[in-house]
């Protein structure tokens, strides 16, 4: 009886055993499963994001006239992966920019005529070129009357508030397998303003595109920063009475998370 008992004692003991065992190595398998790939690939197939974008001025950069100008825009951007290289990815880039603003240097005019009456004239006015102050003495005769007086100009800037939206777009992430990925980027769209830009007699509504260079830091698998400079143009493409068109060099900061 004794003997009979010290052997299903000995069964129970290994049947536990094996209970305890299955156990312990089912609950490992998720926590290998979980572990991250030694050389992982960088890459979201689906990305969203905020940026800001800054230009501190403008000039003949390519194609655009107007100088001086400043552009300040705060937008949200989409990317969606298209293929995936052990050298480079491809991604379809879309931007919107709910706020997009536009500054103009403003000529303030003054002029005060002192013959043959006292008379005072106020005008303001954008023209392409940048604004110089200085006073000018003026004298003339028309018509046997002789005018002088002096003409003063100041320089202001006025803010005009517009919203753009660049659905065309591409990017190219080198080095997928790093943390930090060199960036090609371009995109087109449109900008629609208040007024006029960049000058009275323009367009309200513009055409834009851009193209870029940058460098894109992943924190991890989901989230990274980048940062950005690019070759950004607008023009009304003639469909305005004149079109000099703003070429910027243009700085944007983006964070993004997407997986």
């Amino acid at each position: 009886m004794r003997k009979h008992e010290g052997v299903c004692t000995v069964r129970l003991v290994r049947s536990l055993c094996l209970v305890v065992s299955i156990v312990v190595s089912g609950s490992a398998q998720p926590a290998i499963a979980q572990t991250e790939p030694a050389n992982p690939i960088y890459s979201r197939l689906n990305t969203f994001g905020g940026f800001i974008a800054y230009s501190g001025t403008s000039s003949h950069m390519v194609l655009g006239y107007a100088r001086n100008r400043e552009l300040l825009g705060f937008g949200l951007e989409y990317r969606r992966r298209l293929t995936l290289g052990r050298i480079a990815i491809w991604q379809y880039s879309a931007e919107f920019l709910p706020v997009a603003l536009e500054s103009d240097p403003v000529v303030h005019d003054v002029l005060n005529q002192q013959t043959p009456t006292p008379l005072v004239l106020e005008t303001d006015f954008r023209q392409t070129m940048a604004c110089k102050s200085g006073t000018v003495n003026f004298s003339y005769s028309f018509e046997g009357v002789t005018y002088s007086g002096t003409l003063t100009d100041s320089c202001r800037r006025t803010w005009t508030v517009g919203e753009a939206f660049s659905p065309v777009g591409i990017q190219w992430n080198f080095r997928p397998r790093h943390k930090l990925q060199p960036v090609v980027t371009g995109h087109g769209g449109y900008m629609y303003s208040t007024r006029t830009i960049p000058i009275d007699y323009a367009g309200s509504f513009n055409f834009t595109f851009d193209l870029g260079v940058g460098l894109e830091f992943y924190r991890s698998m989901s989230s990274s920063f980048r940062a950005d400079y690019r070759y950004h143009h607008i023009s009304n493409h003639g469909t305005a009475n004149v079109n000099p068109g703003i070429d910027s060099g243009v700085f944007q900061f983006t964070y993004s998370f997407g997986r």
